[in-house]
């Protein structure tokens, strides 16, 4: 068989030329190798092959710089001309990935707070676990690149003992399949911030030209990376400058708005505009209804701005189902000079606002809206309670003016020294109050509302006829003629029950000839109303000559010792009464207020008369014998300071 013939110069100039690979000149190589030793010229030609091979390899090594320098170009322009961190990571993994041809090829950042490693951006993977790889700093690679911020080669990364292995970062190369692994370091400003890492499921080693490439592709990495992060910060604070320039904004707007509103209400105020008017403008200021109430939490006026329909502005009721809320935060608000939320539901507040007036306080500013209350809307609503509040104390100091002499007079009757009657006559003449007629005087106390509250009702809301109303000494007095006593009485007490839901007590006179008795029964109703307190009347105005034997005997007893004196004396009645309902004490009382005459007292409770001595038995069984006219003295004086103290219907 034939040799083949060995090449000619030119053929392996051709062989270049075409980029053959190394395996044609290899077997050119060992063609003439074989040649017989004889031939001339095997030498030169065995040579000649080499340098053909030689010149071959350096012009693959240059391929592989210019693809490399390719790479780093690509990478340059890619970095200056993309702000999108994620898909300049990724194009950056790629290029280092086919660059190295390998198999898979990522990019971690370090979080310096944890101390960790996170995947940015990967490439080649096939399991979903290699993309989410979190390495500690101190174990794996990481903590070899990190002491020494160079570039680690392995080509068995699980089986290399030249750092602590991470059993979990093991476990996700083992199930990768990775093998061979090269790390380098994103280093900026002397600070490792992440890594890249190419690796291979198979062994190998990398050269210096390829790691080279690889570290200039990981400070490509490190400058994006430190853009990016200055770009965020950048973004944040141009966002924060914009929310600081809208705040300010907002801000001026709201002083303005303030500023306005102010402005509005007290030119209102200086035009003497009426207190309607106000909270008119309040209402429409502040986009929700505005509510005053006096100081016994009546509605004396209130506003809705066109549009709106709080319904809490509108079911208000003054003891209703919120009004323990609006007193607690109305309690709240005179504590701390600051208007005060009193609920909320679905999606409407109430807000109240104390309005104070002189030494005391004059009612509430109740606002309802819907949602939040800005600050400067707020103190808006606490300007106008303070508008409010001038408006409601000229309104009282008008009244006072023109009840003035009124309240004069009626002090100077019940003053010990009158003055001239004949003046004192005509007087009250001009209020309708004829003092030569028979008189009844009136003295109630009020737990509630001040008694200067419930005379300004009197005097103007529920006017009594022919009546001088006013408040002395903190309590409400009232000198009518004596016909019109008992409406007098009616009236005061419906008041108090309906309106102010307060207790309240009170003593009417028995009548009086003239305005010379005046002062002396003054004094000794005043007397009464402590007694009325200690022996726990609430919710009645009783009549004098009722309280006049209580008068002598309690003025000096506390409702401690009358409680014992009721219960030695009626004590097992009342016992069985509220077990039972048995009705014995009534029927004892009714007993003694009929002369002791069983039959008048069954047509009075309407019972039979076998009833009522049935009960006056088991009564007798009770209290023992009672027939002596000092223990039925006692025992009808109990029963009477019993009737008197219960809670009234």
């Amino acid at each position: 068989m034939r040799s083949p013939a060995p090449p000619s110069p030119a053929e392996l100039i051709h062989l270049l030329h075409q980029g053959a690979p190394a395996s044609d000149f290899a077997r050119h190589l060992a063609e003439v190798e074989a040649l017989p030793d004889d031939i001339a010229g095997k030498s030169t030609l065995a040579e000649t092959v080499r340098m053909a091979m030689a010149i071959r390899n350096r012009l693959e090594l240059q391929q592989q710089r210019e693809r490399g320098m390719l790479a780093v170009i690509d990478s340059a322009q890619a970095l200056s001309s993309r702000l999108d961190l994620e898909s300049l990571l990724g194009a950056l993994v790629l290029r280092a990935r086919n660059l190295l041809g390998s198999d898979i090829a990522w990019l971690s950042v370090y979080d310096a707070g944890r101390g960790e490693f996170h995947v940015l951006a990967a490439d080649g993977a096939m399991h979903q676990t290699t993309s989410g790889m979190v390495a500690r700093h101190d174990r794996g690679v990481a903590s070899v690149v990190m002491s020494t911020r160079l570039p680690f080669v392995t080509p068995d990364y699980l089986h290399d003992a030249r750092f602590e292995h991470d059993g979990g970062l093991d476990a996700a190369f083992r199930d990768e399949g990775i093998a061979a692994l090269v790390g380098v370091p994103l280093v900026w400003d002397g600070e490792v911030t992440g890594l890249l890492f190419v690796a291979d499921r198979y062994h190998r080693l990398h050269n210096a030209q390829s790691i080279s490439i690889l570290c200039t592709l990981a400070t490509h990495g490190a400058v994006a990376l430190k853009n990016a992060r200055d770009f965020e910060r950048a973004n944040a604070a141009l966002h924060d400058a914009d929310q600081a320039r809208a705040e300010l904004e907002r801000h001026v707007r709201s002083i303005q708005a303030a500023t306005d509103a102010h402005e509005q209400l007290t030119s209102l105020l200086a035009r003497g505009a009426s207190l309607a008017t106000l909270c008119e403008s309040v209402a429409r200021l502040l986009g929700g209804s505005v509510l005053v109430l006096d100081e016994g939490s009546q509605v004396v006026s209130a506003a809705t701005p066109p549009g709106h329909a709080d319904q809490g502005a509108n079911g208000y009721t003054p003891h209703g189902e919120r009004s323990a809320e609006v007193a607690r935060a109305l309690r709240q608000s005179r504590e701390t000079g600051r208007s005060v939320p009193a609920w909320a539901l679905d999606g409407e507040s109430c807000r109240v606002m104390a309005v104070i007036g002189g030494d005391g306080i004059l009612g509430a500013a109740l606002l309802f809206h819907n949602g939040e209350l800005e600050e400067i809307a707020i103190r808006t609503f606490e300007r106008s309670a303070s508008v409010i509040g001038v408006v409601l104390l000229s309104r009282q100091r008008l009244e006072a003016s023109k009840s003035h002499d009124a309240s004069d007079l009626l002090r100077s009757l019940v003053w010990p020294r009158q003055g001239e009657l004949k003046e004192l006559v005509s007087r009250a003449d001009l209020h309708g109050v004829d003092l030569s007629r028979p008189l009844a005087l009136m003295l109630v106390e009020m737990d509630g509302p001040s008694a200067g509250y419930a005379a300004r009702r009197f005097r103007t809301m529920r006017p009594l006829p022919d009546a001088l109303v006013d408040d002395l000494d903190g309590t409400l007095v009232i000198l009518c003629g004596a016909t019109g006593a008992l409406e007098a009485r009616l009236a005061v007490s419906a008041w108090a029950r309906s309106e102010l839901h307060a207790a309240h007590r009170g003593v009417l006179s028995r009548p009086i000839g003239g305005p010379a008795e005046i002062p002396a029964l003054y004094a000794t109703l005043g007397r009464a109303l402590p007694v009325l307190r200690r022996i726990g009347v609430q919710g009645q105005i009783v009549n004098q000559n009722e309280l006049a034997l209580y008068s002598t005997l309690f003025e000096t007893h506390d409702q401690t010792s009358l409680d014992s004196f009721l219960q030695a004396t009626i004590g097992p009645l009342i016992s069985l009464d509220r077990k039972r309902s048995a009705e014995l004490a009534p029927t004892l009382l009714s007993y003694f207020d009929n002369n002791q005459n069983a039959k008048t007292t069954a047509q009075r409770l309407g019972i039979h008369v076998n009833t009522v001595r049935q009960r006056l038995a088991t009564i007798e069984t009770l209290l023992g014998h009672w027939g002596q006219a000092s223990r039925a003295l006692e025992i009808h004086i109990a029963l009477r300071l019993w009737h008197l103290s219960a809670p009234s219907e």
